[in-house]
């Protein structure tokens, strides 16, 4: 699996626990896809020892380089969070299934959960250029942690918040932004990341009104390509094998995972 250093060129906190870090690595920006992911060495020191599991947030192949977006929620992520620009960054990748970036229909939805919405803005800029109308609804606590919103602006997608305390856009869940404010028949294809409460939510809607779409899964990963089974698991109940999320996935088939989840936020 391709090893690359990529010099560090941006890396910003967008927010209290958000941050967002650019890199250059032309030959793995070349091979990037909406989806996949990168193993990051959050330092050099070894600890902890096992690399981060990094959505590709966006992709900028005429300069070369790949944006992370991140959320600091423990040792790895806080390690990660003091590379400094013009450090290197050592990342394996890029890594797992990403999405269908043909799918049937013109009018595509997006819909992220929080740090979610990471694997959906480098999805919108390249469907996007493929003329498709995409909207993309966004489920944040307030506004401060709406992050992607300047890049969804810059790629020119229809843009719809949701946040909890009403600080911006609409006031409530993503999921009800969906039920209240949208229409099945204004939707052809259904991409969604975030909280697991959440893409069950999606995924109902979605099943209900006879929509495709496709889910990014998150599980705790080890390796990244599939030899530690680290992050295998049933997509169904029902199903009697496992599969494994890293080499597998993450991007599944909407109608393919079933979501067991209690007492999570469907944001």
């Amino acid at each position: 699996m391709p090893l690359e250093k990529g010099l560090v060129i941006v890396h910003n906190r967008l927010s209290h626990d958000m941050y967002q870090l650019e890199f250059i690595s032309p030959e793995m920006a070349a091979r990037s896809k909406p989806g996949q992911f990168l193993q990051v060495k959050v330092n050099a020191l070894n600890t902890p020892l096992l690399r981060r599991p990094i959505s590709i947030y966006d992709v900028d192949k005429s300069l070369g380089s790949i944006t992370l977006l991140y959320k600091v929620v423990g040792q790895g992520t806080e390690a990660m969070s003091r590379i400094r620009t013009k450090e290197y960054l050592d990342v394996m990748g890029p890594l797992g299934q990403g999405f269908n970036t043909s799918p049937p229909g013109r009018k595509i939805l997006l819909i992220g959960g929080g740090v979610g919405i990471a694997p959906l803005v480098y999805l919108a800029r390249v469907l996007k250029a493929k003329n498709y109308q995409v909207k993309v609804l966004h489920g944040a606590d307030s506004r401060r942690n709406l992050v992607a919103f300047e890049k969804l602006r810059e790629i020119g997608v229809d843009f719809l918040p949701a946040t909890d305390d009403g600080s911006a856009g609409f006031k409530g869940l993503v999921t009800d932004l969906l039920a209240t404010k949208l229409k099945a028949s204004q939707i052809d294809y259904i991409y969604t990341c975030g909280p697991d409460a959440m893409m069950k939510t999606v995924a109902a809607y979605a099943n209900a009104n006879q929509i495709p779409g496709q889910v990014s899964l998150e599980e705790h990963m080890a390796c990244g390509v599939g030899a530690c089974l680290g992050c295998a698991r049933q997509l169904k109940s029902s199903d009697r094998e496992m599969v494994k999320i890293c080499k597998d996935g993450p991007v599944f088939d909407i109608q393919a995972v079933e979501f067991s989840v209690q007492g999570e936020v469907s944001r």
